[in-house]
């Protein structure tokens, strides 16, 4: 645990520490206040159910939805699924054919291929250089039976943030149902899913400092009306879209962390894109031969994720003994390959494995960005020299 205490935890896109206010609004709720929000007939439910309905309202105003509309799963990897299996299978006599983008998260690419074998219609765009999307190309892929678009707002590699609004109006003209994974967008940029045309939107606590193991999925009410098949039966929570006991603590852990983000979102992103920015130079400053991946401008302002060339990618990460970072995303890191978003990109793999991705975070300081310019230069060109010999 030494070891650990000394990094410099550089790797937010994969996770966030809990903010020590949302720990302080939780602990009381594990001990304390112990009640099943869904138990009716005394006290310790109907508080339970009040401190639901208040983070159930602190999550709506985080992306300009209204309480209703927000229903609490395990993570957006379920929010995703529900999603994407319960509008599928909602509309399936509307039509079979779905759209989505090859740099998708695993929680949409997986789902996907699972329908794709039970007999719906998948397109997968490629994405253009940047990791934005070719909107005339999505536009030429639309059928008659096209019923659903999943597209990603900011990416959890490569930080690129899609053009949400545009594709919501091509979506609300053909009739077609828009599902968007936010989880790495909330919480970091201005999301307005009623503005942007959003009829399904993913959350994930994790990803905005507070608790592992509750997320929300946002399911539009009105204009028009969307309704799912649940992937869980058993009870009837959350409007019947998602059954099971309510994890109070987290879910009031949730609601706080949305009510800091909304509240510090703008000076924090301010922050965090200095810093960005700041590691950004200290590369160019010290280094060549290295390329963002990603467009630069539609990017999250805490994301940054560079690719050294003439450099091993293993022996790059583990010379970084002083730094917290990855080179993909944290669900795909144990497997042996090259970043499929990298290599949509237009990567080789050498290039993709000697990535590295940078996701700074609300507790950084200016001084650890500085160690980490240092540490990152002087181990390219300690590989480098190695790799001349």
């Amino acid at each position: 645990m030494s070891n650990l205490k000394r990094k410099i935890y550089l790797d937010n896109q994969a996770t966030t520490p809990v903010d020590p206010r949302v720990l302080t609004a939780m602990l009381p709720w594990f001990t304390e206040k112990f009640g099943n929000a869904a138990s009716r007939s005394h006290a310790y439910g109907w508080e339970a159910e009040e401190a639901v309905d208040m983070a159930r309202e602190q999550v709506a105003n985080l992306i300009g939805a209204s309480p209703q509309e927000i229903i609490f799963t395990s993570g957006a990897t379920e929010a995703d699924n529900l999603a994407l299996f319960g509008a599928a299978r909602f509309r399936r006599c509307e039509g079979k054919h779905l759209i989505t983008l090859r740099t998708e998260h695993k929680a949409v690419l997986d789902p996907c291929g699972f329908l794709a074998k039970q007999g719906w219609d998948v397109t997968i765009l490629d994405v253009q250089k940047d990791g934005l999307i070719d909107l005339q190309r999505l536009e030429d892929s639309i059928r008659p039976e096209t019923i659903l678009i999943s597209i990603m707002h900011a990416h959890n590699e490569i930080g690129v943030i899609q053009p949400l609004y545009e594709i919501g109006e091509l979506c609300k003209k053909r009739g077609i149902w828009f599902h968007v994974d936010g989880a790495q967008a909330v919480g970091k940029i201005p999301v307005d899913v009623k503005n942007l045309g959003i009829d399904l939107y993913a959350l994930s606590a994790h990803k905005m400092y507070g608790p592992k193991g509750v997320g929300a999925l946002y399911v539009r009410r009105r204009n028009p009306r969307i309704q799912l098949e649940p992937l869980l039966y058993g009870g009837g929570h959350e409007r019947g879209f998602r059954s099971g006991t309510l994890p109070v603590p987290l879910i009031v852990g949730f609601g706080e962390a949305a009510a800091i983000c909304q509240e510090v979102m703008e000076a924090e992103s301010v922050r965090l894109r200095d810093l960005r920015d700041d590691l950004f130079a200290g590369l160019q400053d010290n280094l060549i031969d290295f390329q963002i991946n990603g467009s630069f401008i539609n990017r999250l302002p805490n994301n940054l994720n560079v690719s050294f060339f003439g450099v091993n990618g293993e022996a790059l990460l583990m010379g970084l003994s002083s730094l917290a970072v990855s080179s993909g995303s944290a669900c795909t890191s144990s497997a042996m390959a090259p970043s499929y978003v990298l290599k949509a990109l237009g990567l080789d793999d050498d290039l993709a494995f000697a990535s590295l991705r940078f996701g700074i975070g609300r507790f950084n300081t200016s001084g650890e960005i500085q160690i980490a310019v240092n540490s990152v230069c002087n181990s390219v060109d300690r590989l480098r020299r190695i790799s001349r010999r």
